[in-house]
């Protein structure tokens, strides 16, 4: 009995670490497919238009949500799309460690989000949040030339962007507490294949002439990747308090860092340190004003 109970706590965190890790290091399979022709929006679609032979069924077997939350459940759908989308190309185009720190400006986006769509006004912590974040953001971003804390660059807005329509979608998963996590999965899966695909429509993109092994590679990464990290996200964050997987997902940062440096010749300057710093610790003090509110 014993026994059981400490496997039941402790598979939600070896979930939250697989997940961060893979989400860490899958930037290096898509440069690899981009390297044999793929480009990302067309890894994008290939590798999760994959996963709705899965989704879909599951979308069959229960499509009450659809009525009951029509709305929410779109809006969802379309900011998991670009938040997935987003990251994917800013990835590619950007410097690893950078775009994984832009994207953590996401609990600045949520206490923002959370106060405007949901009422829920912050308390001190809450503002100990926003001002790390924009502080970090500000030292990351300042261009000493134009003086200005914009993002320098495509892969800087996309990565801003993504984290933003992150905290989009979950505010919508959190008036949507009677959805099963299967659903929202597939949703999820669904929304970035929506997004990919008039990506491609809009931007007049070409059909890539590529191998079969690259398009197996395409699709492989959507069932040996993006499936398993989707489920394990939603496993362990269903199994512990928020604050606590908030906490744990920040591993990702330095699975990416490690990999970064291991597998790349980019260089992070101290200037993205330091703003780095002041963003984890913004992310930190959002899981603490988590656990605070639900104590």
């Amino acid at each position: 009995m014993e026994r059981s109970k400490s496997l039941q706590t402790l598979l939600p965190v070896l979930s939250l670490l697989l997940t961060a890790s893979l989400w860490g290091v899958v930037w290096y399979p898509l440069r690899l497919l981009e390297q044999q022709g793929l480009a990302g929006l067309w890894i994008t679609l290939i590798s999760y238009s994959s996963t709705m032979l899965l989704g879909a069924i599951w979308l069959w077997k229960d499509r009450r949500p659809w009525v009951e939350h029509p709305g929410a459940l779109t809006i969802m759908m379309l900011a998991v799309g670009w938040c997935n989308v987003a990251f994917v190309l800013a990835i590619l185009d950007g410097t690893v460690v950078r775009v994984l720190l832009l994207f953590y400006l996401s609990p600045f986006w949520a206490l923002l989000l959370g106060w405007l769509v949901l009422g829920e006004k912050p308390h001190s912590s809450g503002w100990l949040v926003f001002l790390f974040a924009v502080t970090g953001a500000i030292i990351m971003l300042w261009d000493p030339v134009a003086g200005l804390p914009w993002p320098s660059d495509v892969a800087d807005w996309l990565a801003v962007s993504s984290g933003f329509t992150f905290s989009v979608a979950n505010v919508m998963v959190r008036r949507m507490g009677n959805v099963s996590l299967r659903v929202k999965a597939a949703v999820s899966w669904l929304g970035v294949t929506v997004v990919a695909a008039i990506c491609i429509l809009a931007l007049h993109l070409p059909v890539p002439e590529v191998s079969l092994p690259v398009i197996g590679g395409a699709v492989a990464l959507g069932w040996l990747g993006f499936v398993v990290m989707t489920l394990t996200v939603i496993y362990g964050v269903s199994h512990m308090p928020v604050h606590r997987s908030a906490v744990i997902l920040l591993f990702e940062l330095v699975v990416g860092a490690v990999s970064s440096l291991l597998l790349t010749d980019e260089i992070i300057r101290p200037q993205e340190w330091l703003g780095g710093t002041l963003i984890l610790a913004s992310a930190w003090f959002a899981a603490r004003e988590q656990a605070t509110e639900g104590t």
